[in-house]
């Protein structure tokens, strides 16, 4: 339970009203701000704004999953006005209070440095990636259904990197009947892709590879797909880019040849917002839960 516990809600998406529930049926004390465009109320919580006041009262402070920009802009769907963290905010705050955050940009991580403030970035976790990859790859299955005349099964699919997406997306892809070929540098990725029935490449031969790609789903965040690459792929392959912006595909050249390149970074708050939401929430559930037992540790 999180009774006594001080929650502010900064900004978010509807990813954020699961974790908002949670925290309510937890028992803790919920402030939202940036939410003054919802719809449905929350008992439990109450709406405010911005103000030093409110942040040094604060124990969990949750960000949305992009955190901030480079300047502090806090992006939420529920607001009409702008919110902006500056570092009077970050001064003002508990020097206790846990900061939790998707990803982190510089201004962010520089702010809470410089006050000693404790920042976690929940999805550089590898729990939060492997859970999120289910709800990607549903996505990236659903855009590949809706931008080809083909059907997935019997299609000749590349995927580019075996990470956390790059696993689930080979996996889901072999299992719906398509002949998948994936791309690691690594030799133990490489053994693996071997292992699950698929057909390795090393990627620097990528170019040798797509000469007969239907659909190439890249999720590594470097320039992958380049003109060079581009060029060898038939015109109506599609690429379905599920790396983090920018993306590793020159877009601008794929749009010269007339292939169809979609950039579609933070599907799982897209496709399945609720899920993800729930995903968070049960992960920053345990982190909290962890620090308060730590904390009373040591006290």
């Amino acid at each position: 339970m999180f009774t006594g516990i001080q929650a502010t809600f900064i900004g978010g998406d509807a990813r954020q009203l699961e974790v908002i529930k949670k925290f309510i049926e937890l028992d803790a004390s919920v402030t939202l701000i940036g939410f003054d465009n919802l719809e449905s109320n929350f008992t439990g919580a109450v709406k405010k704004e911005l103000s030093l006041d409110v942040l040094r009262d604060t124990d969990t402070l949750i960000l949305p999953i992009v955190g901030t920009d480079e300047k502090g802009n806090v992006e939420s769907i529920f607001c009409s006005n702008s919110i902006t963290l500056t570092a009077d905010h970050f001064e003002a705050m508990n020097p206790n209070v846990s900061i939790y955050t998707g990803i982190a940009k510089p201004f962010l991580k520089e702010q809470c440095a410089a006050n000693q403030l404790r920042l976690t970035e929940i999805l550089d976790r590898d729990d939060v990636a492997i859970y999120n990859s289910i709800p990607t790859v549903e996505g990236a299955l659903m855009m590949a259904i809706q931008n080809t005349d083909i059907t997935i099964h019997g299609s000749t699919s590349i995927v580019l990197g075996l990470g956390r997406v790059g696993m689930s997306m080979a996996r889901a892809l072999h299992a719906l009947g398509a002949r998948v070929k994936v791309g690691a540098r690594n030799p133990k990725d490489l053994a693996r892709i071997f292992e699950m029935g698929l057909t390795p490449f090393e990627l620097g031969g990528l170019a040798d590879q797509v000469v007969d790609a239907d659909i190439v789903y890249n999720t590594i965040p470097k320039m992958m797909l380049t003109e060079q690459v581009i060029a060898r792929m038939p015109h109506d392959t599609l690429i379905i880019d599920l790396a983090s912006k920018p993306g590793g595909t020159d877009f601008r050249y794929a749009e010269k040849r007339g292939i169809k390149a979609l950039l579609a970074p933070g599907l799982p708050g897209i496709v399945a917002p609720k899920t993800a939401g729930q995903i968070i929430a049960n992960t920053l559930c345990r982190l909290v839960t962890k620090h308060l037992a730590n904390r009373e540790g040591t006290s």
